[in-house]
């Protein structure tokens, strides 16, 4: 269908104009009948189709029509694989157009600021790199279908508490390199349909009415060429949202936000023109969406389902595997504790609740790789509904354990301790299941924890078991993923896209989080997660990057296309990763970079680089990394630009962001000069470190030591006089010349020597 849309706007009413830009209902747009603009359906939700029928919801009150349910973002994430993420957006995609569905709502970019934010299992990472890259990969692979993708949520939203009117206040330098960065390569990358701006507010201003946010950054400087829709709900004014790069309201207000722009526009407030610039994207997703539909569309269930378990199996990550406890033998008596191994715990709650097209038990999928011979026992050993233990149950548990060869325990995080809509207050699993983990130790040395959850739990009995299998939220297909797994059918591969803290205090956030009131600052700054562990030397439960597997791979042959780069050139990295176990297997390999020496507060390393690869015994692989500017630079707000300064870097390789197995450095030179701006209070020390200033300053303190009666190498007046007087000048300001001189350094000669100094820039 090819539409003229200039054409077509020319021929709209204000009033249709602006009734276009908000929903006709929970999940439709608008359309215009008489000019042929058709309605258009969005739905949630990232890890699946939640398309409701019938009366419709937000909360996901009532049931949708069954679509395959692949695991949750948190643990797509820890698959690092981006062509695995790009699958599931096309069999996303595939189940869009078959369910007639324009806009699927996601994926969500958010930072995993604190652990303790309820939605965290539907973000990926604490990391912006590879958060952004996981999303690009996700947006890829829906739109590659002709369906379209709401990058969400637009910004700053890390936590539930209060979330529709919290203002998240964050320091420029830690918005830009953390929490914009996440989605900032999403956005340039994959080009989502539409992004959906956040409930709360940023530095003062809601996100919907956030001009910087969504028309100068989003727009302007990263380019997007799509909508922006707000959250469900998230308008406050709308037409201060509209003037501000926020094109559509969902869902509609039964007219009254339209019925604010007609007037806005009739009074002069807003000016058609913003309106038209609005209605015009809206009208290019409406018929990118019509021209992209497939007629009869429709989809495998089994092979979607298959993929599902793909993904899952990938997605997981063993995180502890005392004497190779793990792969168990077909043989081997087990002994299978827990409620979730019947009812397992497979997606979150709230808006991206899916009706799966099946669900796979984890029992019974053990039960199947089992051997005829051996004995798989079953034992309830907690309720789901009850924190409170039940002393038959844990009694039924141990004498099940007992008599196996291992114990394997399903534990995690029920539902209602996790949800959108509220957060965590603590990390702590429910008491019955902590005290069945123990008991269940106690009579049995083998014991296999496998957890399903959607975000980081305290473990103090961690030292009591010896295999422990971070499941997440796996799925549909997480029953067969989990006993291909435990069974050695499949591999582990999955490696931690978060750190999990010994504790929550531990956490950079702890002290800040949720905030006071309706505020909540951000004074960690740029550290968070690992960036603070590694930095702080706080040694967590599991480090970002930490992932174990049935083999082992060696890491060897460090090389550099140079060892000195100009910040416009870029630089290969190259490396030799070699399976020196006897198991096929997959590794993730991990880039880091350090500043060696900065004058800004920076972390210890960050992620810049990763690549999965598959290795047969013995084989080896080379993996190459291109690294840019912004490998290298951090955000300068002085020049509101990311600026490199010069000086050595360190790239350090490694399996996790704590075990780094080879390092090297390269030399960086800055191709811009921050700006000079020299003035009275400006400090010799910092003149003297630049080499535009630095001959001016350095032979005028010369003549000013002189006159003091030292000369170079045999300083006046005692033993280290020099040394002292070096230590007073790095830190005077300019000003000070003129009093110290006693009047032979005049205020007219200071000024003239400042004038000198700014022209040196």
């Amino acid at each position: 269908m090819s539409r003229d849309i200039q054409a077509l706007l020319s021929r709209m009413t204000l009033e249709e104009k602006a009734g276009l830009c908000s929903g006709q209902d929970f999940w439709r747009l608008k359309g215009v009948e008489r000019l042929g603009i058709p309605s258009i359906m969005v739905t949630d939700g990232p890890h699946g189709l939640r398309k409701q029928q019938g009366s419709s919801d937000h909360l996901g009150l009532f049931d949708s029509v069954p679509a395959t349910c692949f695991p949750s973002a948190a643990g797509m994430a820890s698959s690092w694989d981006r062509e695995l993420i790009g699958s599931v957006g096309v069999a996303l995609g595939e189940e869009c157009q078959a369910e007639d569905v324009a806009v699927l709502l996601g994926p969500g970019a958010n930072i995993k600021r604190s652990p303790l934010c309820g939605r965290n299992f539907e973000y990926f990472s604490e990391d912006p790199y590879l958060s952004s890259e996981m999303a690009a990969s996700h947006i890829g692979g829906v739109q590659s279908q002709g369906v379209g993708t709401s990058l969400k949520h637009f910004a700053v939203n890390n936590q539930e508490h209060r979330r529709m009117s919290v203002d998240a206040v964050v320091d420029e330098r830690t918005l830009r390199e953390i929490y914009l960065a996440s989605f900032e390569g999403a956005v340039k990358k994959g080009q989502p349909w539409t992004v959906m701006s956040s409930y709360n507010k940023v530095n003062g201003t809601y996100a919907s009415e956030n001009e910087v946010l969504l028309t100068r950054i989003l727009k302007e400087e990263w380019g997007h060429e799509g909508v922006v829709v707000t959250d469900w709900g998230a308008t406050n004014e709308r037409v201060d949202s509209l003037a501000a790069g926020n094109e559509l309201e969902m869902p509609g207000s039964g007219g009254y936000g339209d019925r604010k722009i007609v007037e806005a526009v009739k009074s002069g407030m807003l000016s058609e023109e913003a309106l038209d610039r609005a209605v015009y994207r809206l009208l290019q997703l409406i018929f990118k969406s019509v021209n992209a539909k497939k007629l009869n569309a429709s989809y495998d269930r089994d092979d979607h389902h298959a993929l599902a378990h793909k993904v899952a199996a990938e997605s997981m990550v063993l995180l502890k595997n005392e004497n190779s406890l793990l792969p168990l033998s077909p043989g081997d008596n087990v002994a299978v504790i827990g409620a979730f191994a019947k009812k397992p715990r497979f997606q979150g709650g709230g808006s991206s609740h899916i009706h799966p097209t099946r669900l796979d038990e984890p029992l019974a999928e053990i039960r199947k790789l089992a051997s005829s011979s051996a004995s798989v026992a079953y034992a309830q050993g907690y309720s789901i509904d009850s924190d409170i233990s039940d002393a038959a149950l844990i009694d039924e548990a141990k004498m099940a354990a007992a008599s196996a060869d291992a114990a394997i325990l399903f534990v995690g995080l029920p539902d209602r301790y996790e949800s959108e809509g509220y957060d965590r207050t603590h990390l702590r699993m429910p008491a019955n299941q902590e005290e069945l983990i123990e008991a269940v130790a106690g009579v049995q040395k083998n014991v296999i924890v496998v957890l399903m959850n959607g975000s980081p739990i305290e473990m103090p009995w961690l030292g009591k078991v010896r295999s422990v299998l971070e499941a997440y939220l796996g799925g549909q297909a997480v029953g067969g993923a989990i006993a291909d797994l435990l069974y050695g059918l499949a591999n582990p591969s999955g490696k931690l896209a978060e750190t999990f803290p010994v504790k929550l205090s531990d956490n950079p956030s702890f002290l800040f989080f949720p905030g006071e009131a309706d505020r909540v600052e951000y004074r960690e700054g740029v550290f968070v997660g690992y960036r603070y562990y590694d930095s702080k030397h706080v040694k967590p439960l599991f480090p970002f990057g930490h992932g174990l597997s049935y083999t082992t791979f060696d890491y060897s042959g460090l090389k550099f296309s140079k060892i000195s780069i100009l910040d416009t050139d870029t630089l290969e990295v190259k490396v030799d990763i070699r399976n020196a176990g006897t198991r096929p297997g997959k590794e993730i390999v991990q880039l880091y970079v350090r500043d060696v020496e900065s004058t800004v507060i920076r972390p210890a390393k960050e992620l810049k680089g990763f690549a999965k690869i598959e290795l047969q015994p013995c084989e080896q692989k080379t993996v190459t990394f291109t690294l840019d500017k912004r490998s290298f630079a951090y955000y300068n707000t002085r020049i509101n630009d990311w600026h490199v300064e010069s000086g050595e870097f360190e790239l350090l390789i490694g399996r996790s962001s704590q075990d780094i197995a080879l390092t090297g450095t390269v030399r960086v030179e800055s191709t811009v000069a921050l700006p000079l701006s020299v003035h009275r209070n400006s400090l010799l020390g910092d003149l003297l470190n630049d080499p535009r200033t630095a001959p001016l300053v350095g032979g005028l303190l010369q003549q000013f030591q002189a006159g003091m009666g030292m000369s170079e190498g045999e300083p006046a007046g005692g033993e280290g006089m020099g040394d002292m007087f070096s230590a007073m000048m790095r830190y005077l300001p300019l000003r000070n010349l003129v009093s110290f001189s006693q009047g032979a350094f005049t205020e007219e000669m200071l000024d003239g020597l400042i004038a000198q100094l700014n022209r040196a820039g």
